[in-house]
């Protein structure tokens, strides 16, 4: 009878004990868990944001040039609309390519903006009109994740000038995907295929 009292003391004990650590070390953490989530929500919606490829008096078209080019490049610039995982199947990607100018005093305008394939086929021209861009501005522009056309060894083909010296921009692209809780991310930066100072790089 005292061997059995003891081992619902023993029970009722273990029971309080997982009470106590439930109310004492897991509910708070699952509730700072939930609080930190709520507050990054909040956090991320008061981030001012804007939708890629938009224009404003710092990134604006133009229909003509508005000095005589003095200097330019032509970029190849490395885009992934899908890599390989596990047995070779293809991890779709949404590519961002991102155009920055880097000098603080002069404008350039970044004249061509193509996409091209795996085979080297151009799919597209990104640009309608020329497109100024200020001092240290910069542009974007989104290849969707579900575009699977340019595939694993797409490109883009930038061409960019300016009517004197500048510090040169600096062009890249950023593949990133991300699934549940995994996810992929990388960027890959132009590499000048050609320079000129003339009105059209050849």
């Amino acid at each position: 009878m005292s061997n059995r009292l003891t081992e619902e003391q023993s029970e009722k004990f273990s029971r309080s004990i997982k009470l106590l650590l439930f109310l004492f070390v897991v509910l708070p953490i699952v509730l700072l868990a939930v609080f930190m989530e709520f507050r990054f929500q909040s956090f991320e919606a008061n981030i001012p944001s804007q939708a890629p490829s938009v224009r404003d008096d710092a990134r604006m078209e133009i229909d003509v040039m508005p000095w005589h080019p003095v200097e330019g490049q032509r970029l190849y610039v490395p885009a992934y609309s899908h890599v390989y995982h596990q047995q070779g199947e293809p991890y779709l990607l949404t590519v961002t390519l991102n155009i920055r100018n880097t000098d603080v005093d002069h404008e350039i305008v970044v004249t061509s903006v193509r996409y091209f394939d795996t085979s080297g086929k151009e799919l597209r021209s990104m640009l309608k009109k020329p497109l100024r861009l200020g001092p240290l501005a910069s542009t974007e522009f989104v290849i969707e994740r579900e575009d699977k056309a340019g595939g694993s060894g797409a490109s883009f083909i930038v061409e960019w000038q300016a009517g004197t010296e500048v510090n040169q921009p600096i062009v890249e692209t950023v593949m990133i995907d991300t699934r549940g809780q995994q996810g992929i991310s990388f960027i890959a930066q132009a590499v000048v295929l050609s320079e000129s100072a003339g009105e059209s790089i050849d």
